[in-house]
């Protein structure tokens, strides 16, 4: 069993490596990039991103990136695309062929089906004089020194170029379309990612109670509201205009000086100028403003400033924006 200074650095060798290497790839772009990106960005087609063995792998990721930033894509295996998936390719498509040899069988025989279709062909490959480089149209270099694996043999080091290379393109063409975050909630409705896109402070308060008091209503009263409604917090109004809040820990606070608590009204023990959020605003903010003001609670307000409700961090534990 090695010990662990050796597995870390090990680790670290691996990842230094790795580093290099992506590094190096911004001195290897060139117009063919710029060709590249300008060519999917105006054709009337779809992206066939293909592959074989971890480079496939690498597509499939390049894809779901591609579609999620608003290009259209989809994957081809290059070994089933020479055995009847071809017929996935149409009349405006470009292809996206990863290879890091570029000199690979399937590769070899898949290529030439591909143009005398008539179609582009972008090579994201480790070597722009192999047969792959040779016969694209756009040539994307992903070269690297070495793999991360001692052998230098295990796909690395060369498919996290790939992958970086596929983040390149969908960045770029995102920023062309002013691919904006309203239109990145369009494709990820689902999970925390989407609703930290969409969901709405309104939402969030839908099913929630909205406790109030008036600012002369005693402790008890003040006490009852808290608990019934069960926020640990109370907005306190005068003349039905927001001008107070009351938590559990201010209740704690008064008891630790008196138990008598007809000496007291709401007015009295309430916390001065609440922290409030505007019922429009974004979940995530109401996120962002309880982290900033290390708060469990915020009150909900209208653009007059009428008192709607309140959010609860638990709230947005729930729907896993926490």
């Amino acid at each position: 069993m090695k010990n662990s200074n050796t597995i870390l650095q090990t680790a670290k060798d691996a990842i230094l490596t790795e580093s290099k290497a992506i590094k190096n790839m911004a001195n290897l772009l060139d117009h063919n990039f710029e060709n590249a990106v300008n060519f999917i960005l105006n054709t009337n087609g779809r992206v066939i991103v293909t592959g074989i063995g971890k480079s496939a792998n690498i597509a499939t990721k390049i894809v779901a990136t591609l579609n999620s930033t608003g290009t259209p894509a989809i994957f081809m295996h290059a070994a089933d695309a020479i055995h009847g998936d071809l017929g996935n390719v149409q009349k405006n498509d470009v292809v996206i062929c990863l290879s890091k040899s570029g000199n690979t069988p399937e590769i070899k025989v898949l290529v030439p089906l591909i143009k005398n279709y008539g179609n582009k062909i972008i090579a994201i490959t480790g070597n722009i004089a192999s047969f792959l480089g040779k016969n694209a149209d756009y040539k994307l270099n992903t070269f690297v020194e070495k793999e991360a694996c001692r052998n230098n043999l295990a796909p690395t080091t060369s498919t996290t170029a790939q992958l970086v290379m596929g983040d390149a393109l969908a960045i770029c063409l995102q920023e062309l379309r002013g691919f904006s975050s309203k239109d990145f909630a369009k494709y990820h409705p689902g999970g925390a990612l989407g609703k930290r896109l969409y969901l709405r402070v309104a939402d969030l308060i839908t099913n929630n109670a909205i406790p109030q008091v008036n600012s002369t209503d005693t402790i008890a009263k003040v006490i009852i509201e808290i608990s019934e409604k069960r926020l640990g917090v109370t907005a306190v109004l005068e003349n039905q205009k927001l001008i107070g809040i009351i938590t559990d820990g201010d209740i704690r606070r008064m008891l630790a000086k008196s138990t008598d608590i007809n000496n007291f009204v709401a007015k009295d023990i309430m916390g001065k100028n609440p922290k409030t959020i505007a019922i429009d605003a974004m979940a995530i903010e109401a996120l962002e403003l309880l982290e900033q003001n290390n708060i469990t609670q915020i009150l909900v307000v209208d653009n007059q400033n009428n008192y709607k409700g309140v959010v609860h961090l638990h709230d947005l534990i729930k729907e896993g924006i926490f």
